[in-house]
């Protein structure tokens, strides 16, 4: 569960306007190899936790429409944001080189300290 809670912290450092990806999430947690584990915490244990919106795949898709209320409403909710999501043939998308959150090494490290200090 201490995996989850790290989780849940990576994605509320998600600036708004900006979207994250599985893969990067997994990175900032720890274990860069669990990015399937952290699309199945969003979508089963930190709904109501974590800005599971923020979240896309590697190629900036949309994946999680399973996790919200309707399948419209991850890209409902960066929209409002002020986040571009465009239909692909793949699917929505958004584009990484602009929304994606460029985390630093200050964020890395802060990040690092809170699982320190909150032991987890």
């Amino acid at each position: 569960m201490d995996f989850y809670k790290r989780v849940a912290l990576v994605c509320r450092r998600i600036p708004k306007g900006t979207t994250a990806t599985y893969g990067q999430i997994a990175l900032l947690c720890g274990y860069p190899k669990n990015s399937r584990q952290v699309g199945y915490a969003l979508g089963h244990h930190l709904a109501e936790d974590a800005p599971a919106h923020r979240v896309v795949n590697t190629k900036g898709i949309l994946s999680g429409a399973d996790s919200f209320e309707t399948p419209s409403r991850q890209r409902e909710l960066l929209e409002k944001e002020g986040v571009a999501v465009t239909w692909t043939d793949q699917g929505y998308r958004v584009d990484l080189k602009t929304y994606g959150w460029k985390n630093t090494l200050r964020d890395a490290l802060w990040i690092r300290n809170e699982f320190e200090a909150r032991n987890i």
